[in-house]
């Protein structure tokens, strides 16, 4: 099993290499639109009229040729006629003549979905109504850019966070147990989770029909894959420092395989329930919450094979190199 692992994490590093992953505008810098339609429409309609429109920067801007993203989500109100439409397209270019270009678009891409009335003038469009209730026409309702030292301030914290999360579970295991090997392993396995989930979506994102997106909503699903993740290598942790009291003199390399035989059903059956809401949010829910449900997926799969490939393993190879190193210091001679 860790050479299957092993080989999965070089796959992955080369996937960051050659391919890297897609980032939002959250991590790369861009703009947002929140935008009041004239009807209500479903959300994947308005993905579809603006597909390919931001598909790259042009000859003239800042970044010729390269890249760019956008991505539009609905936003929960009374009247279901408010999306918000992001890019980076010329995210590091801070011009007003940039901002018509992109505002002119999407007056356009609307007016020809007939997602805005016919006689609503560009400039209606895009002046935000006096009131911000007044929703009753077509309009830029706001407009917020974020700039690439914000994007870079974003992208820190999102890090800084996830270490957070491995050092406080690492010490809560250590406290926990009495025991660091519990804890190495316990943070081998969380680390190969976290990497496995932002793998996947880097191999994928550009092969798959939805999108895979590195942005906040990403960030809270890895956080909460590791929470899930660290339950239950808390379980198969406990039964066995449970069975190395009632049995200080097994084998010890049994004891291990006993215990997570003895936990496996209660593994399975949680991981298999869980998965049922996930696929049934992946499949049934909108595309705005498909990524997370992926992540989710993703992370429940792995984690539940990583606390007993990675996990445990390691924990027992951590305890027998420490046992060997005890029998194989010198003991002092007693003065007689």
């Amino acid at each position: 099993s860790y050479a299957v692992w092993a080989i999965a994490v070089v796959v992955f590093c080369i996937s960051f290499f050659f391919r890297g992953v897609s980032k939002s505008i959250d991590f790369t810098g861009g703009r947002n639109y929140v935008v009041v339609l004239d009807k209500e429409v479903p959300v994947e309609d308005v993905r579809a009229a603006f597909d390919g429109v931001f598909a790259q920067n042009d000859d003239q801007s800042a970044n010729p040729g390269s890249p760019a993203s956008t991505t539009i989500i609905a936003l929960g109100d009374a009247s279901n006629r408010t999306v918000r439409i992001s890019t980076n397209w010329d995210y590091d270019v801070n011009s007003p003549v940039v901002d018509d270009v992109i505002e002119d678009s999407i007056y356009s891409v609307l007016s020809k979905a007939e997602l805005i009335k016919a006689e609503t003038s560009k400039e209606d469009f895009r002046t935000p109504p006096a009131n911000e209730e007044d929703t009753s026409k077509g309009t830029i309702v706001s407009s917020t850019k974020v700039g690439p030292s914000v994007a870079k301030t974003i992208t820190r914290s999102a890090i800084i966070s996830v270490i957070l999360a491995l050092i406080a579970i690492f010490l809560y295991i250590l406290l926990r147990f009495r025991n660091v090997a519990f804890s190495i392993g316990s943070i081998v396995a969380l680390g190969l989770d976290a990497l496995v989930v932002i793998g996947f979506f880097s191999l994928l994102h550009t092969w798959v029909p939805m999108s895979l997106e590195i942005d906040q909503t990403f960030i809270g699903a890895i956080l909460t894959v590791i929470g899930y993740s660290i339950n239950d290598k808390v379980v198969v942790f406990d039964r066995i420092r449970e069975n190395m009291q009632l049995y200080a003199k097994r084998d010890r390399k049994r004891l291990f395989n006993d215990s997570l035989n003895q936990t496996l059903a209660r593994t399975i059956n949680t991981s298999v329930t869980t998965l049922i809401v996930l696929l049934t949010i992946f499949f049934l829910g909108g595309d705005s919450i498909r990524s997370f449900a992926f992540a989710m997926i993703l992370g429940v799969v792995f984690g539940t094979l990583s606390s007993i490939f990675i996990a445990a393993p390691t924990a027992y190879l951590t305890m027998s190199r420490k046992d060997r190193l005890e029998e194989a210091e010198p003991v002092a001679p007693v003065a007689e």
